[in-house]
């Protein structure tokens, strides 16, 4: 049979039901109901450790503990049996928890994922649950992800990637009082059936080839064995890290940083027309018409800016990787764009946040933003079938197709 208690907080269900009103929050019906609940359930705990072992040691109830708890039903006032060893640990509520991690926990780190600080996390809880929690709890709370950032950066991977894009981003971070720049290295990639994954995010001082190495046998050790096309940008020994570890990969280096960084040395009176002739040269239709766009670049503009000019003849054979395939996989890999895209995505979370506390709480967040981006990536690229058949037929056996 109903209790009487029980039939009065149906009714009041119901009542609020009727009128609109929410049953979490302050006076919503589910505080008391998760109360009982909650009490019930450590009661439980108690009786369960209070085993004969226990017992025969001389331990028992002493007495119970008041604290506040806060849930998406609001602030409950919760009592927790004691014991007179202290040796009882409750799980459902553990020692010294005040936010009872199912129920806020996961929204609390929804909404920073999504970029949203502390401050902002701290006023939406309180109008949606009118709960007030403090920028250490919620501190406490996201750092329950690092963790999971941990497993993540050390799982395993496949052992073929079609197409890796490596870049970094750059931010600040505080360190023993001062603050100071850090690079965050990503490698995204293609795996065989098409479908992008980012496979690796670390986190160094600066950008270097030294640390590219790293980053690239630390894949390595995680159980990639090849890799067929990588598209970098043209940092100094970078190519030659790459191959140090994967000696069978195609490079190609990225055209749009080497135009940028083309345009840097010449006048500027003189860009737009330098600008037209560079074009007819990586806008080619093959390799051989770009050589030739080349050359004529050189006739042209060679006396006026030699070190431009050289530049792109020292780092042809890295730019013009991309003219062997055709205009699908092209567009892929003529460019580091593909990864620039997915940091313009992150930076849109970011971008709220001044100079991080940590490298951690930078990790954390860049790790959160990922999981939301890559809900996007379930389906392989468009027309990947014809790609990954191209693919086949330049690479061989090293490009294994299920069929």
């Amino acid at each position: 049979m109903e209790s009487e208690e029980f039939k009065l907080m149906r009714d009041k269900a119901l009542e609020q039901l009727r009128t609109g009103q929410s049953l979490t929050g302050k006076d919503g019906v589910f505080a008391p109901l998760l109360k009982e609940f909650i009490e019930s359930a450590l009661q439980a705990e108690m009786n369960t450790h209070l085993d004969d072992f226990e017992r025969l040691s001389g331990n028992k109830r002493n007495g119970k503990k008041s604290k506040t708890l806060k849930t998406d039903s609001g602030e409950i006032e919760i009592t927790t049996p004691q014991d007179r060893n202290s040796s009882f640990e409750p799980q459902l509520v553990k020692k010294r928890e005040t936010v009872l991690a199912d129920n806020l926990a996961p929204k609390i780190i929804g909404l920073y994922g999504h970029g949203m600080s502390f401050r902002d996390i701290s006023n939406h809880i309180k109008d949606m649950y009118d709960v007030d929690i403090s920028h250490s709890t919620l501190s406490e709370i996201t750092d329950r992800v690092i963790p999971q950032v941990k497993a993540w950066q050390s799982r395993p991977l496949e052992s073929l990637y079609t197409i890796v894009w490596l870049d970094a981003m750059h931010y600040k971070v505080r360190d023993e009082g001062r603050v100071v720049s850090r690079a965050v290295y990503n490698v995204l990639a293609v795996n065989k059936e098409g479908r992008k994954e980012l496979i690796g995010m670390y986190i160094s001082e600066s950008e270097g080839a030294n640390f590219w190495l790293s980053v690239l046998t630390d894949l390595k050790s995680r159980g990639v064995q090849d890799i067929l096309i990588a598209s970098i940008d043209n940092l100094s020994g970078f190519s030659e890290a790459i191959s140090s570890i994967f000696p069978k990969v195609e490079i190609q280096s990225c055209i749009v940083h080497q135009v940028r960084n083309s345009l840097k040395y010449v006048a500027s009176k003189d860009q737009k027309l330098f600008m037209k002739d560079l074009k007819k040269v990586y806008q080619a239709v093959n390799k051989s018409q770009a050589e030739t766009e080349l050359i004529n670049l050189e006739e042209r503009w060679g006396n006026k800016y030699p070190v431009v000019i050289k530049s792109w003849n020292t780092n042809w054979d890295k730019l013009s990787a991309y003219f062997q395939y055709d205009e699908q996989i092209r567009r892929l890999i003529y460019t580091t764009n593909a990864v620039e895209g997915f940091h313009r995505q992150v930076r849109k979370i970011t971008k709220t946040k001044g100079a991080f506390p940590s490298d951690m709480a930078l990790l954390k967040l860049i790790y959160l933003a990922t999981e939301n981006i890559s809900k996007k990536w379930t389906q392989p690229l468009q027309n990947w079938g014809l790609t990954a058949q191209q693919l086949k037929i330049k690479f061989g056996d090293r490009m294994k197709l299920d069929l």
